[in-house]
């Protein structure tokens, strides 16, 4: 704020005042004349020194006086805060809005004395001339600050300088000594611990009846947005160009884009359904306010406006990634919505053709999709995530009551499994039967519904669940891709069909796992096997959103003897699920969402532990799932890096522990499946493949081999020996790509790697790996003179064979990978 607008803001208060006059008591109410708000903005105007104290911090009432305190920072002034942290009333959201605003230049610190309480709410102003006190009732809330009703009692060192000075002493005795600094580890831990405590409703709802926007909305990032909006700041600052933000259906995430997006001139949205793109249009409006955007999709083709919209199935054609239509640096800001669906070819092809300065995934559902590895898509940099259980904890979402119900009507043991899937036709024949209707109505009946989505396997399965409804009065309605069947209804239309009241009852196929908002579903029904987290959880947070009439979600599951039957109970407490553990699991095992309801039939416990006593040996599991990945690649033997990729998220845990795991001896893992082949066997049978296991094996605790090990590579052309030129290309080629650079960054004697000479590089490598390479394996590595590093000349002749570069890159992609990953779960070793 310039000068003369804060002179102008100054002589309006002070006109404000004259026309209160003397503001000792301040009371609140519906008299502004009375808020607390503005005796507050006069003396942070005026002051050379702030001090506040107040029991919490709301975000409404720091969004009040955020603009107040910059403008006194700018001016030079000295500010510190001192809250409290109990019973978690300070929203994390209000943390992050100060921390992302004002950063370290506010000592922002918690009271730290466990065991006594903490309700102090004053603010101090000090000048030259004169030091003055509000103290009361009023924490840092909308309400509190304005209409609520809250006495404060103003005065100043002139007229009770003894009893100004107390309160002074007592606060820099407390913020000194009683106190811990709110830094971002203190309040990424705060914020992960944080539960909305039951007050917090009341205070909303004060603050939402206190909001004066004259009936305009007012479009601001609140919640889990401001905390993850703070994360990707801050992860740009580190360097980062790329972020995967997980976060719960219902949090907001495209809005979340759009407030992100605000400092870009021009971006791209891509998704996978038209109706996605609309929505996220106006989402982009509402936050931008602007109306400079156009769509990529079908017959428009838009390209001169700043934000576009694009569905992937247009974008990713070959046609138009070029430079005729698009430069590769066209847009500065790529948003990615429903990541989980980037590991498919057209979303890759348009990640790997544009070069954004900076690209955002967005996904409620992180887990593999169809086995496929989304992380590392954005090398494992996830700044922030929230999940369903910390969602409803955290008041985003309502709570559910789960019903696990016991369907005998179908035996799944007879149904063919096809690349990890129950057959669809032989599944659908099942179902259809007839038995099943009886039992889903029964208890869609007991629990009752006004608007409810129901899954189902197939097109068939909708239809003839629709009509079963029907025939019992319940208006349903079926809802897939090219409806054309007798109770089929075209996707927009049920959705408002369902809205207005018209239908009860939506069964679908795969059409509303996305882009689905209806926040009035109160009940989902689950009418086929759980065979994915992903789809599980895409499917309940139909349901989950927030609406003035819903105080929770009913969720109907038809559980049979399906493999997996035991994974609702992992999936709704927020856990990996684990065959071995659902074998002995008992309800109180796990950890559930904080007013969420979960009952499971007790005849489906005695299923769960019979079904995972069926579960075939460790290692049996292992060769079926490289079996099913090489199916999956037409036949193709499988690399490292497919396992990796594809490999189901238990089976890869598995071969964490197992001995003869494919990753740590993959070419004898080979051989002992019979599927090496004449190439792969030379280098089996010769000193190479021993290299090659010491590579998969060697420790990393951190990423330091990796771009030696790079410059032996060479691209393919595998040397005998590297020099400080080696060294040099080595190292800006491994730490200029991705996230590799973070190691070096964390380190205050690295964190200067970017200007790092040949003379620095080789040096550096020297300590550390080229000491440890050399002690590595059968002696390996050697020393020879003119040279940094030199492989011992056993290895002369297997580096020549066929295939060998191949290998070496596949493991030293697999290791950097899966570093990534245990790097992310903090389980380096």
């Amino acid at each position: 704020m310039a000068e003369h607008d804060i002179e102008e803001k100054i002589e309006s208060l002070r006109r404000f005042q004259k026309e209160i006059g003397p503001c000792e008591v301040i009371t609140g109410g519906r008299d502004k004349k009375r808020f607390l708000l503005y005796q507050l903005e006069l003396s942070m105007l005026k002051a050379e020194r702030i001090d506040m104290i107040v029991s919490f911090l709301m975000e409404s009432g720091v969004r009040m006086i955020l603009d107040d305190l910059e403008q006194a920072l700018n001016r030079g002034v000295k500010i510190r805060i001192l809250t409290g942290n109990y019973l978690g009333i300070t929203q994390p959201g209000a943390l992050c809005l100060i921390k992302d605003r004002l950063g370290d230049r506010v000592d922002l610190r918690f009271y730290n004395e466990k065991g006594r309480s903490f309700h102090p709410k004053a603010y101090i102003f000090r000048r030259k001339d004169l030091g003055e006190i509000y103290i009361g009732s009023s924490n840092v809330s909308r309400s509190a600050l304005t209409s609520g009703i809250e006495w404060n009692y103003h005065f100043d060192d002139r007229r009770d300088s003894r009893n100004f000075h107390q309160f002074c002493g007592t606060f820099e005795d407390l913020f000194y000594n009683h106190s811990i600094v709110i830094n971002d580890e203190v309040l990424k831990q705060y914020s992960k611990e944080w539960k909305r405590p039951a007050v917090i409703r009341d205070m909303e709802r004060y603050d939402s009846l206190d909001d004066e926007t004259d009936g305009e909305v007012v479009f601001q990032p609140r919640g889990a947005q401001i905390e993850a909006l703070y994360a990707l700041k801050n992860s740009r600052l580190e360097g980062s160009e790329k972020a995967l933000i997980c976060a719960a259906t219902g949090i907001g995430k495209t809005y979340l884009a759009a407030f992100d997006s605000q400092p870009y001139e021009r971006v791209l949205f891509v998704a996978h359904r038209e109706e996605i793109l609309k929505q996220a249009a106006e989402s982009f409006r509402n936050v931008r306010h602007s109306d400079d955007y156009g769509f990529f999709y079908g017959k428009e083709k838009t390209r001169d406006k700043s934000v576009i919209f694009a569905s992937v199935s247009s974008l990713g054609k070959t046609d138009y990634l070029n430079e005729s239509y698009f430069a590769r640096d066209y847009f500065d800001y790529i948003v990615i919505d429903e990541f989980h669906h980037a590991v498919t070819d057209q979303y890759k092809k348009i990640m790997e053709y544009f070069k954004p300065r900076f690209l955002l995934g967005l996904t409620a559902t992180p887990e593999r999709m169809d086995g496929r590895n989304i992380y590392a898509l954005c090398d494992y940099n996830v700044p922030y995530e929230i999940g369903l259980k910390d969602a409803i904890n955290k008041g985003m979402l309502v709570p559910f009551h789960y019903y696990g119900i016991l369907d005998e009507t179908v035996d799944y043991s007879k149904i063919r499994i096809v690349k990890g899937k129950y057959d669809e036709e032989e599944l659908t024949k099942e179902f259809i039967k007839g038995r099943q209707y009886e039992l889903i109505y029964k208890y869609y009946m007991k629990y009752r519904s006004k608007r409810a989505l129901g899954f189902c396997c197939s097109r068939r399965h909708a239809e003839q669940m629709a009509k079963e409804f029907c025939r019992r009065n319940i208006p349903a309605a079926a809802v897939y891709s090219d409806s054309d069947g007798e109770y089929a209804v075209e996707r927009s239309e049920a959705i408002e069909k369902l809205k207005c009241g018209e239908l009860k009852v939506i069964f679908s196929v795969d059409m509303f796992n996305e882009g689905l908002d209806i926040s009035e579903i109160d009940m989902v029904m689950f009418l086929r096997p759980t065979e994915s987290p992903v789809v599980f959880l895409q499917q309940l947070g139909r349901g989950l959103r927030k609406s003035w009439d819903k105080e929770y979600l009913n969720v109907l599951d038809f559980i049979g003897n399906y493999e997996k039957a035991g994974s609702a109970p992992f999936f709704l407490s927020g856990r990996s699920y684990s065959s071995a553990e659902a074998g002995r699991m008992q309800q109180q095992d796990f950890e559930y969402p904080d007013d969420c309801l979960v009952d499971f039939d007790l005849r489906l416990i005695d299923l769960f532990h019979e079904m995972a006593k069926k579960r075939a040996k460790k290692e049996d599991r292992v060769r079926g799932e490289y079996f099913r990945i090489k199916e999956m690649l037409g036949g193709r033997v499988p690399a490292r890096m497919d396992l990796f990729t594809y490999m189901e998220e238990e089976i890869l845990q598995i071969c964490n522990g197992l001995q003869n795991s494919p990753f740590k001896h993959y070419l004898r893992y080979l051989d002992s499946l019979g599927e090496l082949g004449d190439r792969n066997r030379a280098i089996f049978n010769s000193i190479g493949n021993d290299f090659l296991e010491m590579l998969e094996t060697t420790q990393m605790t951190k990423s330091y081999k990796m771009p030696v090990l790079l410059a032996f590579y060479n691209n393919g052309n595998v040397k005998t020996q590297i020099d400080e030129d080696d060294i040099y290309r080595g190292h800006k080629e491994f730490y200029y790509t991705a996230n590799n650079w973070k190691d070096l960054a964390k380190d205050k004697s690295t964190s200067d790697f970017r200007t790092w000479d040949k003379k620095r590089c080789t040096r550096e490598a020297l300590k550390n790996p080229v000491r440890f390479l050399l002690q590595s394996g059968k002696g390996f590595f050697v020393r020879k003179e003119g040279y940094v590093l030199a492989l011992n000349p056993q290895l002369y002749e297997a580096v020549e064979m066929d295939g060998f570069s191949q290998q070496m890159k596949d493991v030293i992609d697999y290791r950097t990978m899966d570093y990534y990953r245990k790097r992310y779960e903090g389980k380096t070793e």
